[in-house]
């Protein structure tokens, strides 16, 4: 099966094809500019070099957050503009699940971290088992501080998150905690496909138009239109 596959949560954007288990052609961008910039460019500069036609992929995936909602809105609209034109399944991946699995199968946790800004992270917790990588705590956004008072034992932790309050981290865990090597805390979009495979595999592909990106706290726009309503509600 082939698969494209596009990541574009944090300031990594990244396209990937792959066809079953070989990745045919991948390229990260790292940038302070809109994902819109590049994003259309990097697909069919993959899809190009790997051989292949949009016609000629089986699916699509996209990973669906969390992450910076203006960077998923992006990723998510034009994946699923995508698998419409080429009436293609396509299926929406955590952008935390992917982060872990880009690691290397141990006994630790497995803590992935994203930057959520305002002094908050997104985060999970997974563990390798005889089933591969399974969710040990669900995903959630808190203080670090919050986050770290659920770990109780030998812990990886991977992600800008990471990076991020990696002192705040060691600090509060100490010998428990083991920060991941600087190459993994970028998504790879590869894996992105690795994990839509076995959604595929299994069944799971829903609607192009029931696909919507998980922010998991609301935006600010939406935190003011509540607030504005309340406010017009007691005048």
């Amino acid at each position: 099966m082939r698969i494209l596959a596009v990541d574009t949560t944090t300031r990594s954007c990244s396209v990937a094809v792959a066809e079953n288990s070989t990745v045919l052609g991948e390229i990260t961008n790292i940038s302070d500019q809109t994902h819109s910039r590049h994003l259309l460019d990097l697909i069919h500069t993959v899809i190009q070099d790997a051989g292949l036609t949009l016609s000629a992929l089986d699916g699509f995936a996209v990973t669906r957050g969390p992450g910076s909602f203006t960077g998923l809105r992006i990723g998510m609209s034009s994946v699923k503009g995508l698998a419409l034109a080429a009436n293609k399944p396509v299926v929406g991946i955590s952008s935390l699940e992917t982060l872990a699995q880009q690691m290397t199968p141990t006994s630790n946790l497995i803590c992935p971290l994203i930057d959520a800004r305002k002094g908050e992270i997104y985060s999970a917790v997974f563990r390798f088992d005889t089933e591969g990588l399974t969710p040990a705590l669900e995903e959630s956004v808190s203080a670090p501080d919050e986050m770290l008072q659920n770990i109780h034992g030998p812990c990886i932790f991977v992600g800008s998150g990471a990076v991020l309050y990696r002192d705040l981290i060691i600090d509060r865990l100490g010998d428990l905690a083991c920060i991941a090597s600087q190459e993994r805390h970028i998504i790879q979009a590869s894996t992105v496909a690795y994990l839509a495979l076995k959604r595929f595999e299994s069944g799971v592909a829903g609607e192009v138009a029931d696909l919507v990106p998980y922010y998991i706290r609301q935006s600010d726009a939406e935190l003011n239109f509540k607030r504005h309503h309340a406010k017009l509600q007691r005048r």
